[in-house]
């Protein structure tokens, strides 16, 4: 079975080399998951190919139809420059009868636009804060169910891109520089939402019809939670000297028994309503209540071998070896349309 071809797609910046010889710490941070996913499929005795997507899909489809994987190993998070749109590349799986792993294509438009995955999950039921969009253009005026301080973000972007201590305002000026700004830099609408003050919890979820939940993770913001609000800015999750200045890392969370099992059933409960598939995160914040809020979920996270979803699937019980191997699986036995009308 170990002899099966998986196709690693990605995109065409991010094909890592065979070694790491010779690269800068900040040059292998920019493919390190690429690295680690390739390197482990590899060392697991699969027949890898890599293959970077650049602004058309001819290259995807000559490869799928003539090297024939068993499984297109899906790592590419954007087509064209446009994040959304990776759901298209999925639907072309699904068009060429293609195996994939990771997300559906209804489960990633779902969870990718953060407001109307806030609509669906009050829908059913599920506390998230409260919020509004404000498009590029509209005037900025506050809901009177909306109280400051209020958090800003990109309705589309994820990463933690444009989130930073300005993130979150207190007054209406600064409200309005602020989704300004995420029209600028992102150039999608912007989020507006109640912030919650508390602990900031992921979740890792894997799993299609039967889904399996990790042990709940806890981001630990050191001492830079003395000096501004605890938030998972850019900063504090991928800027490595910032993060060793301020002692900031994750564990597994300290919660007691009935609080870690209301928890994963709430993340489960998540990743059904948003019609997730394969493997996601879902991020929570639980405030000094005990209550806890759904601020989003990320469909296909970083699988980097020593970041947070992996090393909660190692704390679960499945190394990176492991892991690898449950998504690969998962990928080979959803059933899209195409097979249950085959």
């Amino acid at each position: 079975m170990k002899s099966q071809r998986i196709l690693v797609l990605m995109h065409e910046t991010l094909v890592p080399p065979e070694s790491l010889h010779g690269y800068r710490q900040n040059q292998i941070d920019e493919f390190r998951t690429e690295y680690d996913v390739v390197q482990q499929l590899k060392a697991s005795g699969y027949a890898v190919r890599c293959l970077g997507l650049g602004d058309n899909l001819d290259e995807l489809t000559t490869t799928i139809k003539e090297w024939r994987p068993a499984v297109a190993f899906n790592l590419a998070e954007e087509f064209q420059s446009i994040v959304s749109h990776d759901q298209h590349v999925v639907s072309l799986l699904e068009l060429l009868r293609q195996p994939y792993t990771g997300c559906n294509p209804r489960g990633l438009l779902l969870s990718r636009d953060k407001a109307l995955a806030k609509q669906l999950l009050t829908f059913h039921g599920i506390a998230t804060p409260g919020f509004a969009v404000f498009a590029k253009g509209q005037r900025v005026s506050l809901p009177s169910t909306l109280r400051f301080p209020l958090f800003i973000k990109s309705v589309t972007d994820d990463a933690s891109f444009g989130i930073s201590q300005a993130s979150i305002v207190r007054d209406m000026h600064k409200l309005k520089q602020r989704v300004e700004f995420i029209h600028e830099q992102t150039g999608s609408p912007a989020l507006v939402e109640e912030f919650i003050a508390g602990r900031e919890l992921y979740v890792g979820v894997i799993g299609n019809e039967r889904p399996h939940t990790y042990p709940v993770w806890e981001m630990d913001f050191g001492t830079a939670d003395q000096q501004g609000a605890a938030i998972a800015t850019r900063s504090a999750k991928w800027d490595r000297k910032y993060r060793h200045k301020h002692g900031i890392g994750s564990h597994a969370a300290r919660l007691a028994p009935t609080q870690r099992k209301r928890i994963e059933a709430l993340a489960v409960q998540v990743y059904r309503a948003l019609s997730l598939s394969g493997y996601a995160r879902i991020d929570l914040r639980m405030d000094a209540q005990g209550n806890v809020y759904v601020l989003e979920a990320n469909a296909n996270p970083c699988l980097t071998a020593h970041e947070d979803f992996a090393r909660s699937a190692a704390a679960g019980g499945d190394n990176y070896a492991a892991l690898l191997e449950r998504i690969v699986k998962l990928g080979r036995r959803y059933r899209a349309a195409w097979r249950t009308a085959s």
